[in-house]
């Protein structure tokens, strides 16, 4: 079966016809837009986005670990699935469904992908949805992180002088400038302002944000919008944004433009939390 990153309405359909038995579908709205409806055998795991990062050090991945061997264990998957995870619309849940996916292909799930356009997508596309809750059985989840995919608080601090390893930024703007240190409350971090020598590209930019049905723009476009902030098909990049939501969505934008990239996943969160790291504080 195909593991691209990304599944349109029509092709999660056939696979669902098919495979069933061998596809998992994760719902990460919340629970209430759950049980009003949702894709047929799909099942509601909320944390993948909610879950924030201890830290960036060995104990803090360990708990992270621990967290979702327990969570995805319970809900019935070993991690040789094919996982399907799904958001309402992509450009209005700070990249939940990314980030799901993303932890999930961290964790060691090797065939992931993001539904297309969310569940308006499915909707437009006249799939059918259901209020039935499915029961599956629990199974062993085993964690095989793959390190490669994140990017440490001190893996970033290494680099922030290094030209030839670009830190993306991709929050909205008025994080950008120092004037909120959150998506949620201006104040909900100590410390506003930006990674030293950071570039700055607000995530909504690589998708079609403006359609009725929201989703990632095509490789030439998002190669050409990259380029805009220094960033070519060559570059190395490590991204952030609050708590690694965002990031992941422009992960897997950048994923698909073939932009070699990795998720500092504990982001503005956990940076702005050490006051002996440096940071620009400047309101611009």
């Amino acid at each position: 079966m195909d593991t691209q990153l990304l599944i349109s309405p029509q092709e999660l359909a056939s696979l669902l016809k098919n495979h069933a038995s061998q596809v998992v579908v994760i719902d990460t709205r919340t629970p209430e837009e759950y049980a009003i409806s949702h894709l047929p055998s799909a099942i509601n795991i909320r944390t993948l986005f909610t879950y924030l990062l201890e830290n960036s050090q060995p104990a803090g991945f360990r708990k992270l670990h621990d967290y979702f061997t327990e969570i995805l264990s319970k809900a019935g998957i070993s991690g040789t699935e094919r996982l399907i995870i799904y958001e309402d619309s992509l450009n209005q849940g700070y990249g939940q469904s990314c980030r799901g996916a993303f932890l999930l292909k961290y964790l060691g799930c090797a065939q992931v992908s993001v539904l297309h356009g969310g569940y308006q997508a499915w909707l437009a596309a006249g799939f059918p949805i259901t209020e039935e809750i499915p029961n599956r059985e629990s199974r062993v989840f085993t964690v095989h992180a793959d390190a490669s995919l994140m990017v440490t608080t001190q893996e970033m601090l290494q680099v922030l002088d290094d030209p030839t390893i670009i830190k993306l930024d991709v929050r909205d703007r008025i994080e950008w400038q120092g004037l909120s240190s959150s998506p949620y409350d201006p104040d909900f971090c100590p410390r506003k302002g930006r990674i030293p020598n950071a570039v700055w590209l607000e995530w909504h930019l690589l998708m079609n944000k403006e359609s009725a049905i929201p989703t990632f723009r095509s490789k030439a476009e998002i190669l050409e919008i990259c380029q805009s902030v220094g960033i070519t098909p060559k570059s190395i990049v490590y991204v952030y944004c609050f708590k690694g939501s965002r990031a992941a969505n422009a992960f897997i934008a950048l994923c698909e433009a073939e932009i070699h990239v990795r998720n500092y996943f504990g982001s503005w969160n956990e940076w702005s939390r050490d006051f002996s790291l440096p940071i620009d504080s400047r309101v611009i």
